[in-house]
C-alpha cells in the first residue's frame, strides 16, 4: 500500500539534516514545487495539480503527497495516478481549430467528447491556454508547459481574444460602443470591450447580425453573457485570434505546431531561458488532421490510431521527419469494368551508321554551307513563279510608256514616207465562218 504523508510546518530540509532518515521524501529545501514541475511537464496547469494533490493521485518517490508545498529535487521519481512523469521538455505550442461538439477537458463525468480525445497521437500530453465552451469554435492555443498556459490566461498580460460572432436581434454601432466602458452583468464586472457591427440579415422576427469583438479577459462565456445584456441572443461564436497567433486558413478539427524561432520572438520574458526550445523548424511537419472523438461523426473507438491515408496527406496530414508515407494500394472493387489492354507499339530499330558498324544517335541537322555562301539564292518554284510574273508585268508597263512616246513623238523616216504602216488585214468586222472551220 502506498504510504501518505503529510508535511510539518517547520523546515523539512532542516528535519533532513538532523535526521536523515525522518526525512520527507522531496523535502522542502532545494528543488522546484511539485505543482510548477507537474505544470512544466504538461500534466496540467497549477490549479488542476492542487485538485489531483487533493484527491491523493500523485506521489513522490512511492509516498502518496497531500501538499503542493513539497519540492521535487534531481532524482525524485514523480508519479500521477501510478504513471511515471517524464522530465520537462521543451516548450512547444499548437494551433488547433476547435469545431463545435467538443469539451475543453481532459475528461467528463458525462462521457461528452472531449478536445484532447480527439487529438493526433504524435502530439505530446499538451493542456489548453483558457477554454472555449461546447458550442464555440476557432482557435484553441495547446500547448505542453504549463506555466506558459498559466501566464499568457492571465489578464496582466492584456493578450487581446478576438471573436466573431453570430447573434439574432437589433442593435446599433452606438449601444455596441458603450461597451467599452465595461459592463456588468449578473454581478460580475467585465472589462473594456470592442464590438463592431460588420453585416446585418434580415429575417422575419429580427434580424441575424454579425459582430467582431475584441476583449482582454477569458472570463466563462463572457462574450455570450455580455452581448445577451444588451438583446442579442449568440447561435454561433468563432475565436480567430489569441494574441498574435491567429486561426488562419486552419479547417475545423485541424492542428498545427508553432515553430521555434516563433516562440523565441513572440514569447520572450514569458518562457524561461531553460525552457526555450532549440532550431528553426518544429518537429511536425505540416497540418495534422485530429482523430474522431466519441459522439462525433464517424467517431467511435477512443484509441489513437495512425496517421490519415496517404490520400490526404497534401491536404491534412502530419509526417515525422523520420517517417515516410507509403502509397495507397489500388484495389479494383467487384462490378468494374476491366481496363482495356493497351497495344504494344515495337520500337523502330535505330538506323545503322553509313560504316555499317552499329546504330548511331540522331544528329542535330546542321546548316547547308551554301547559306553562308555570297551569290544568288536558288528559288523554289513559287518564288520562281512570283518572280516570272512580275517580270512580265513590268515588261506590259515598259511597253505602254514605250507606245505613248512614240504616238507623241513622229518616228524619223530617212527619206521614206511617213505614216503607219499599212495592216495586211482588211478593215472591219470578221467574217463569220462555220463553227469547227477555220
Amino acid at each position: 500500500m502506498t504510504e501518505k504523508y503529510q508535511p510539518h510546518l517547520h523546515d523539512n530540509a532542516l528535519l533532513g539534516q538532523d535526521d536523515p532518515e525522518n526525512a520527507f521524501p522531496g523535502g522542502e529545501g532545494e528543488g522546484e514545487r511539485v505543482a510548477k514541475t507537474l505544470a512544466r511537464s504538461g500534466v496540467a496547469s497549477r490549479r488542476e495539480v492542487e485538485r489531483l494533490i487533493e484527491g491523493g493521485r500523485v506521489a513522490l518517490n512511492g509516498a502518496v503527497l497531500t501538499s503542493p508545498a513539497v519540492k521535487v529535487r534531481p532524482g525524485d521519481i514523480l508519479t500521477v495516478d501510478g504513471k511515471i512523469v517524464d522530465e520537462p521538455e521543451p516548450t512547444r505550442l499548437f494551433r488547433y481549430h476547435k469545431p463545435t461538439g467538443l469539451l475543453t477537458s481532459h475528461n467528463d463525468p458525462g462521457g461528452r467528447p472531449t478536445v484532447f480525445q480527439a487529438l493526433p497521437r504524435e502530439l505530446p500530453r499538451v493542456i489548453s491556454v483558457g477554454r472555449l465552451d461546447l458550442n464555440s469554435e476557432g482557435l484553441l492555443l495547446l500547448t505542453n508547459d504549463g506555466e506558459l498556459s498559466r501566464a499568457l490566461e492571465m489578464p496582466q498580460n492584456a493578450w487581446q481574444r478576438r471573436y466573431r460572432a453570430r447573434a439574432f436581434g437589433v442593435t446599433t454601432q452606438e449601444k455596441l460602443d458603450r461597451l467599452k466602458n465595461g459592463i456588468t452583468v449578473d454581478g460580475v464586472r467585465y472589462g473594456a470591450i470592442e464590438a463592431r457591427l460588420d453585416k446585418a440579415q434580415d429575417k422575419a422576427g429580427g434580424k441575424n447580425l454579425w459582430i467582431t469583438v475584441t476583449l482582454s479577459e477569458g472570463k466563462n462565456r463572457e462574450v455570450r453573457k455580455v452581448l445577451e445584456a444588451i438583446g442579442l441572443k449568440v447561435n454561433r461564436l468563432i475565436r480567430l485570434s489569441y494574441g498574435p497567433f491567429a486561426l488562419g486558413t486552419l479547417l475545423p478539427g485541424q492542428v498545427e505546431e508553432v515553430g521555434p524561432r516563433v516562440i523565441r520572438e513572440l514569447l520572450e520574458g514569458i518562457v524561461p531561458e531553460e525552457n526555450m526550445p532549440k532550431g528553426d523548424k518544429p518537429k511536425f511537419a505540416g497540418v495534422a488532421e485530429p482523430l474522431k472523438a466519441p459522439g462525433q461523426a464517424g467517431g467511435g473507438d477512443v484509441q489513437r490510431r495512425g496517421v490519415p491515408r496517404a490520400g490526404k496527406l497534401t491536404q491534412a496530414a502530419v509526417i515525422l521527419p523520420e517517417e515516410k508515407a507509403e502509397p495507397e494500394k489500388f484495389v479494383r472493387k467487384p462490378g468494374w469494368a476491366k481496363p482495356k489492354k493497351k497495344p504494344v507499339i515495337a520500337a523502330k530499330p535505330p538506323r545503322a551508321p553509313a560504316s555499317g558498324k552499329g546504330p548511331s544517335k540522331p544528329t542535330r541537322a546542321k546548316k547547308s554551307i551554301e547559306s553562308k555562301i555570297i551569290g544568288p539564292k536558288a528559288l523554289t518554284p513559287r518564288e520562281a513563279a512570283n518572280q516570272r510574273i512580275r517580270e512580265k508585268q513590268h515588261a506590259a508597263k515598259a511597253g505602254e510608256k514605250t507606245a505613248k512616246t512614240s504616238a507623241r513623238t513622229p518616228a524619223k523616216t530617212d527619206g521614206k514616207p511617213g505614216g503607219a504602216r499599212p495592216s495586211a488585214r482588211p478593215s472591219g468586222p470578221r467574217p463569220a465562218t462555220p463553227r469547227g472551220k477555220r
